[in-house]
């Protein structure tokens, strides 16, 4: 069974708290035909925290990869991530 968005929101829930914004997006279906394309292997994780403040890009990217680190041996093949801390909260990227 693929892992679902449940897994992840729960995952990073537990992990990163407070979340102040947090999105999880199944886009597999974008990928379909493409190596390590099936359903729930790609997936676009947009959050907004505080624990953000403060960190580069590259921290805050594993910040949530350490978060996620039960649940992507479960199938996630692909992870875009979207990291802002509140005061970035308009910011695009």
């Amino acid at each position: 069974m693929p892992v679902t968005a449940q897994q992840i929101e729960q995952a990073l829930r537990e992990a990163i708290a407070p979340i102040d914004t947090l999105e999880v997006i199944n886009e597999s279906h974008l990928h379909a035909g493409h190596a390590g394309a099936g359903e729930g292997s790609h997936w676009r994780v947009r959050l907004i925290t505080p624990q953000c403040a403060g960190l580069s890009r590259l921290a805050r990217h594993r910040l949530v990869y350490d978060s996620l680190s039960s649940v992507i041996p479960l199938g996630i093949h692909a992870l875009a991530i979207e990291a802002r801390a509140p005061d970035e909260r308009t910011a695009q990227g």
